[in-house]
């Protein structure tokens, strides 16, 4: 059976959902194991730290969902790019630890990140951050969990500053008069601070610019089945698994919150 065939089959889509949790689990308690212990650690690119925990990590997460899934395709922060993946209606999309930077300063927001994508959307999500006892799940349809409860953004559009986050000057864009604003502290793992949209404990999350699909896919499924949205600061949806993984700013919240949201940035866009 095709792998786009199969996905439309509950029965199968309950299988990779059990497969999904059961791997980022045990993924998560590989990285716990490692965390705050002596690891060799590098930097690729300009300035993105990696470390042995990373690459264990990742190997564990591809051994056991590519195993299990043969036909779909794979898309890995830590994996070199196969464009092979680029033909498959159905892609694993992983970030092994999100927050490299805070994994290895000792910090506890980080956090395991995979999903399940289907041409270019991503119908199954798990957010793992284990340091702080955090499972995030969403299948398409059927609503987000928090450590199995469900887990609902918070309504409403006003703009509390306190319990948004982000980079200050991108939030600060939204203020209806000159003044200094308080934000939420700073969330070191960029899915996890869009995942805590879905539960409420945020009311609106930015990406900055230059986020790539590892970062972002689980995290915007959690956050639409938790009755939230997602998407470009114009309000365009983000699309996944193509040649250019990279993208530009991003606004996460309640569905009443994002609209205000975006209509103010459609009136007063970024120069």
């Amino acid at each position: 059976m095709a792998d786009a065939d199969a996905v439309s089959g509950n029965e199968v889509l309950a299988r990779d959902a059990a497969l999904l949790e059961d791997t980022v689990r045990e993924a998560g308690k590989l990285a716990l194991s490692l965390f705050r212990t002596e690891l060799k650690s590098w930097t690729k690119g300009a300035s993105s730290p990696v470390s042995e925990a990373d690459i264990a990590v990742n190997d564990l997460l591809e051994s056991r969902l590519r195993a299990a899934t043969p036909d779909y395709g794979w898309l890995s922060e830590e994996s070199a790019d196969d464009h092979a993946r680029l033909s498959r209606d159905l892609v694993w999309i992983v970030d092994p630890i999100d927050g490299t930077r805070n994994y290895l300063g000792g910090h506890d927001d980080w956090c395991v990140s995979v999903a399940l994508v289907e041409r270019a959307q991503p119908v199954l999500a798990a957010v793992y951050a284990p340091a702080s006892d955090e499972f995030f799940f969403a299948m398409r349809g059927q609503g987000t969990t928090l450590n199995g409860v469900p887990a609902r953004a918070s309504p409403g559009a006003a703009l509390d500053f306190s319990r948004m986050a982000g980079p200050k000057p991108l939030v600060e864009r939204l203020k209806p008069a000159p003044g200094e604003i308080r934000l939420h502290p700073r969330i070191g793992s960029l899915a996890l601070r869009l995942c805590r949209v879905a539960h409420g404990a945020l009311d609106a999350a930015f990406a900055g610019g230059n986020s790539h699909d590892w970062d972002l896919a689980a995290a915007d499924l959690i956050v639409q089945e938790a009755d939230g949205r997602m998407t470009e600061l114009s309000g365009d949806p983000i699309r996944y698994n193509r040649r250019e993984v990279a993208h530009g700013v991003l606004v996460a919240a309640g569905r009443d919150r994002h609209a205000s949201i975006v209509a103010h940035f459609r009136t007063r866009p970024l120069p």
